[in-house]
């Protein structure tokens, strides 16, 4: 393992040999690279040729003082430690230089051998703390300069990105101005070729944006249940008008083929709706929405909540649309056909955002989902064969709640639940 003094050279000056010796002595046995010079003059010359990282001289010289030498070498060599060695102490003077930084120590004539060595090993630690702090600040000057023009390439991305953003929001602002537009000209094609069935297409929009409005659904379902209200009867233009009067004035009339088509047109809807909105969703709502909560719908014989829960609420909302019937005894078909036709839960939602039933101010219209712990019933929970579950006014607990709960997994609730706000 090689001794690290030997890494370090130090350059003496004295023009006395016999000094110059002693001192050269002295640091070589401490294995120390040194350079003796008796001549500042020629010391000058040979700092301007290789580097040493402590210059020690004496400060009476017939050439130049040491003190002016050490100041000199300062140009060529300002990270070197300087070292006066003096037999008379101008005391000001030194204190003066070695505050401006122009020598690091200086030594009185005589001086003690572990005196001399101490300074000469601080003087060294100086010099290389020195170097290794320019070596941290190039390196770091270089850093910076890599974090600058990275911080710089960084901010034009972001310039870059921001430009794009815009970019994608204005196309995405067209993009969903013209899928409107596009729905829009779906219900133009309903109005024109049926008027009934475009004014039916505007209120579904309605219903379904009020349902859609709620935290019942979830970001996707809110936007494919919008569009499915506009589309889900768009099949219906493919179906010969006579048909459609017959559909609506007297279905039980209707031969096998005639209402294989009727039932088929949910199929033909989702057909023609992907040309428009091909998101899977959409089309398995535009699907579903004839479903019947019990299995007896058309056109996949679905059942429970197999059915899409927003096509068991668009269905709701169809069926109250289509009923032609005054407010009250749509809602009354509705209620009659909950548990059903109709899921129990999408008719209660429907009548909740709907401002369809007018209710006592303190009263309110929940969804069974929406039962907690400390509500008081309004009316009472009955099972649908009439029997009576939870009376009216009854508190309920987080038992009673699970009672009812379980209860409605068995055999459904069709019931609206009203609590006392």
């Amino acid at each position: 393992m090689s001794d690290p003094t030997l890494s370090h050279t130090i350059l003496i000056v004295d023009d006395e040999p016999v000094v110059l010796g002693a001192l050269k002595e002295t640091l070589e046995r401490e294995r120390y690279h040194v350079v003796a010079c008796s001549s500042p003059i020629k010391a000058l010359a040979i700092l301007a040729e290789r580097q040493f990282a402590v210059i020690i001289s004496d400060q009476r010289m017939p050439e130049m003082l040491g003190l002016d030498f050490l100041v000199e070498s300062r140009k060529t060599h300002p990270n070197a430690s300087r070292i006066l060695i003096t037999a008379v102490l101008a005391l000001p003077t030194i204190v003066e230089a070695i505050n401006k930084g122009e020598i690091f120590r200086f030594i009185a004539k005589p001086w003690l051998r572990e005196e001399l060595l101490a300074t000469v090993r601080n003087a060294i630690q100086r010099h290389d703390l020195i170097m290794r702090n320019e070596v941290l600040q190039a390196r770091s000057q270089q850093l910076n300069a890599q974090l600058t023009v990275a911080n710089g390439e960084l901010e034009q991305k972001v310039r870059d990105l921001e430009t794009e953003r815009a970019k994608l929001d204005v196309a995405n602002t067209e993009l969903s101005s013209r899928y409107e537009s596009s729905l829009e000209l779906c219900r133009r094609i309903l109005t024109a070729y049926d008027p009934v069935l475009g004014g039916q297409a505007k209120l579904l929009v309605e219903f379904a944006n009020k349902m859609g409005e709620t935290e019942h659904f979830s970001e996707p379902e809110r936007h494919a249940l919008h569009a499915s209200a506009w589309l889900c009867d768009l099949g219906l233009i493919g179906v010969p008008r006579e048909l459609l009067r017959t559909f609506r004035s007297a279905p039980a009339s209707l031969t096998e083929r005639e209402r294989a088509t009727m039932q088929n047109h949910p199929v033909y809807s989702q057909t023609l709706a992907a040309l428009v909105d091909p998101r899977p969703e959409t089309g398995a709502i535009i699907r579903g929405h004839h479903e019947r909560y019990d299995g007896t719908g058309y056109p996949d014989g679905l059942a429970g909540k197999r059915i899409p829960w927003a096509a068991r609420c668009l269905a709701v909302a169809v069926g109250y649309v289509e009923s032609g019937l005054p407010k009250q005894a749509a809602i009354d078909q509705l209620l009659a056909k909950s548990g059903t036709h109709y899921d129990p839960e999408a008719i209660r939602l429907f009548l909740k955002v709907s401002n369809l039933v007018n209710l006592p101010r303190s009263v309110r219209e929940i969804l069974l989902e929406e039962l907690e712990p400390g509500m008081v019933l309004a009316t009472g929970i009955y099972s649908p064969h009439g029997l009576l579950l939870i009376g009216e006014g009854q508190l309920l607990g987080p038992g009673t709640i699970n009672k009812i709960r379980d209860h409605n997994q068995i055999a459904p609730i069709s019931q609206r639940l009203l609590v006392y706000s």
